[in-house]
């Protein structure tokens, strides 16, 4: 294994001891009376302590070592052998113990931790991009279940023919923000549309957009800088949607961001999700604002940024789903679309890391 270096032992000695603060942070009234103050603190805690205890881990290991050494000086043979074996098995741990530790030393995405909402949105294609966009959406949807994530659509525009025109989903759940981000880009389809007769394979693509999940703490928004329409909902919903003024369509003046809301009958109802949308395209506006500022350590990473880029292709013919950021390739089009994606999200996690982790090695050499 590569060595400790007396930098990353500090290092290591400042996070536990940042963790032990925070231990006894979270337990005044202080934190606790400030909401805050108290979920930030908690996620920064909940972030450490793997960190913490497999770094006390690792201490442990190389005192078993050092105690196991001795004992091999020592002129008891029964003890030797004995030493020898817990040396052994010591010195085998190690390397593991710190293979495990090592990525969680790379500064992470603080907004990992949060919530976050899904954005899916038909592309050039007609109704076979609007059904590609249906496809997607039950995709993530499945993916959630089998994550025991809570699914909450707040805005939905259907399409014919059973696709999807537009789609807005509130995804909670630890981390869902940090284990979706890199679905953000455009998704191309390649495949014979249901609706067409001669058998010729159509390209098509539905755009994605994976935001942090803003909390009313998070972004500050003055009621003088919105304008707020009210009208009538059309589309599916009946009569009575129709005949009220329910729908809710607000503007954010300084930004010009507008978001509209009508899957609810009550008028309420939509201005609090439409109010939930906008302030988390204002807080993903002030995060991609900072990101740009740091374009040239983004351009070393997987890609999360460039919501315009073409991310991922799923050609049917072949069964195949490739990932064009990090050249993987999936053969089983039904699986992936069924939810079972962990392995293509893993994937583009383990990239980024092991490319921040070069960075690091590189700047420290």
């Amino acid at each position: 294994m590569d060595e400790i270096t007396p930098d990353v032992r500090s290092h290591l000695e400042t996070l536990r001891n940042r963790f032990a603060e925070l231990e006894q942070l979270l337990a005044t009234s202080e934190v606790l009376t400030d909401q805050r103050q108290l979920r930030e603190l908690s996620r920064e805690r909940r972030r450490l302590q793997p960190l913490v205890e497999l770094y006390s881990q690792l201490e442990k290991i190389e005192q078993q070592i050092d105690e196991a050494k001795e004992l091999l000086d020592s002129g008891d043979d029964e003890l030797k052998e004995l030493a020898q074996t817990e040396l052994s098995e010591a010195e085998t741990a190690l390397p593991q113990v710190w293979d495990t530790l090592k990525p969680l030393l790379v500064p992470r995405d603080p907004d990992d931790d949060r919530d976050a909402v899904l954005e899916i949105r038909a592309g050039t294609g007609g109704d076979e991009a609007a059904l590609f966009a249906a496809d997607l959406l039950r995709m993530y949807q499945r993916w959630v279940e089998r994550k025991r994530y809570k699914w909450e659509p707040l805005s939905m525009s259907e399409g014919e023919l059973g696709g999807v025109k537009e789609a807005v989903i509130a995804i909670s759940g630890d981390g869902a923000y940090g284990q979706m981000k890199y679905e953000s880009g455009v998704h191309r389809v390649q495949r014979v549309p249901a609706t067409e007769a001669s058998g010729r394979i159509h390209t098509s693509a539905a755009s994605v957009a994976v935001l942090p999940a803003a909390e009313e703490v998070d972004v500050t928004i003055d009621e003088k800088e919105l304008r707020i329409d009210t009208y009538r909902a059309s589309g599916a919903g009946g009569q009575h949607v129709n005949m009220t003024d329910s729908a809710v369509r607000v503007t954010h003046l300084p930004t010009g961001l507008v978001v509209t809301c009508s899957d609810e009958r009550s008028q309420i109802k939509n201005r609090a999700r439409a109010m939930q949308i906008l302030r988390t395209r204002l807080f993903d506006r002030a995060l991609q604002e900072k990101e740009q500022k740091e374009a040239a350590v983004r351009r070393a990473m997987v890609s999360t940024g460039d919501r315009s880029a073409k991310i991922r292709t799923y050609n049917f013919p072949q069964s195949r789903v490739t990932d064009h950021r990090i050249n993987l390739t999936i053969f089983n089009i039904p699986e992936f679309l069924a939810g079972d994606i962990d392995e293509m999200l893993n994937a583009l996690v383990l990239a980024d890391r092991s490319e921040r982790m070069a960075r690091l090695a590189k700047q420290s050499s």
